[in-house]
Parts: structure tokens; C-alpha cells; sequence
């Protein structure tokens, strides 16, 4: 495993707060997989979602040639990480945040198969294409970090295929914004706000994630 800092400008431009500095301290501690231990004293949500071995269920069910190159796009804290290392020959991850991508290396120290770029996926410059790239939570800030005249969304779905080979698979995951719980009235995970997503998006939030015809949308705009 290795860490790139070619691109980092020393500043973390995303963080989930303090609870990182626990994740840190967790991650230098313990090795992948010897989590439970933290789960008997600490059931914080951040903790459990972040450090879970069920978040991989994600991506293990996916087949993937075991020859390929991959790029995961947001990994993190590295919660999907090693399953994809486990998966394919070689994974490069970028993160926006040098503390995530830490507690990300920590969890993969011994892989040989990882190389960890801290920066904005939008100024990384890349030598070579991948087979495939993996948006985990990512495509909701895509508004945030990707500059368009447009539509961000798709200037930035339109900067990942230019680093997909011809045949290349892109797998996104990301939150349905119709989700049964959102109509039970739990507030949107990003906003706080009940409704939100359904209603779509009355504030000046540069977040928000998509229903399936949505997404279909994005995909045929973008000619995936």
C-alpha cells in the first residue's frame, strides 16, 4: 500500500468531524477485521457504519475479473476497500480527506495491490484507464467539487468516463431518494430535512441523491 500526496493542497474538504480522530485512533489500533472488539464498548452509529463488515456486502456479490484495474472514487475510511482488493490485481483509490485515506491505509497496510491518492478526483491526473470505478455515496456531491455551466452531475459522470476503457464498468451505489423510510417521515441523511428528497430539494444545498429514473437519465445523457 502506498499513499500519493501529489495532489492534496493541505486541506481536508470533507470530513464527518471529530468522531474522525476516533476512527484514527480505532484503525492505528486494531487490524481490519478485529472490530468487534471496538463494537462491545462503542455503538455509536459513525463508528459501526464506517467500521462494519456488513458494509462490504455492497460490492462482494459483484464479479469482477481478477486480472483488472479498478478505481474507487470517495473510498473513505476504507469501508469497501479491501474487498476490492481482494477482487481485483491492483486498486487506486482517491479521497478527499488525508484523515479518511489514513484510517483507509491503516486498514490496508500490508495490501500490495493499493495505491491511496488524497485530492479532488477533478485535478488528478491519472496515466492509465481502469476497468472499473466504483461511486459508493459519492454521486450526490458531485455538485459540491465538479465546476459546470450545467449540470454537475453529468460534467462529472462525463470526467469518469474518460478514465474507463472502452469496455470499462462503472457501479454506482447511492441513496434512493424514495426510500420507504423518507415516507415514514425520517429527515434525508444529507439535508436533516423531512421530505426533502421527495418534494425535490426546495433549499440552496448543493446535495441530493435520485430515483431510479433519475439515475437512468444521468446515465443516457452521459452515453453509459
Amino acid at each position: 500500500m502506498k499513499y500519493n500526496y501529489d495532489f492534496y493542497k493541505g486541506e481536508d474538504l470533507y470530513s464527518d468531524g471529530d468522531i474522525e480522530n476516533t476512527l484514527l485512533e480505532y484503525t492505528s489500533k486494531y487490524k481490519d477485521g478485529e472490530y468487534d472488539e471496538v463494537f462491545k464498548t462503542d455503538v455509536r452509529w459513525p463508528i459501526f457504519y464506517h467500521l462494519s463488515k456488513i458494509r462490504q456486502n455492497i460490492i462482494k456479490w459483484y464479479p469482477m475479473e481478477k486480472d483488472a484495474e479498478l478505481l474507487e472514487i470517495g473510498a473513505g475510511p476504507g469501508a469497501i476497500t479491501g474487498a476490492l482488493c481482494d477482487k481485483v490485481k491492483h486498486v487506486t483509490c482517491v479521497e478527499l480527506s488525508k484523515r479518511r485515506a489514513i484510517c483507509n491505509g491503516n486498514r490496508n497496510e500490508n495490501r500490495d495491490n493499493l495505491e491511496i491518492i488524497v485530492g479532488n478526483l477533478n485535478e488528478v491526473k491519472f496515466d492509465k484507464k481502469f476497468d472499473y470505478i466504483t461511486l459508493n455515496g459519492v454521486l450526490e456531491y458531485a455538485a459540491l467539487y465538479t465546476e459546470s455551466s450545467n449540470n454537475p452531475y453529468i460534467e462529472f459522470l462525463n470526467n469518469i468516463k474518460r478514465l474507463l476503457k472502452p469496455e470499462g464498468k462503472l457501479l454506482i451505489a447511492i441513496e434512493n431518494k424514495f426510500g420507504m423510510k423518507y415516507f415514514a417521515g425520517a429527515p434525508e441523511d444529507h439535508t436533516s430535512v423531512k421530505y426533502d428528497g421527495i418534494v425535490g430539494y426546495q433549499g440552496p444545498q448543493k446535495i441530493k441523491t435520485f430515483g431510479k429514473k433519475e439515475l437512468q437519465e444521468l446515465l443516457e445523457n452521459t452515453r453509459f
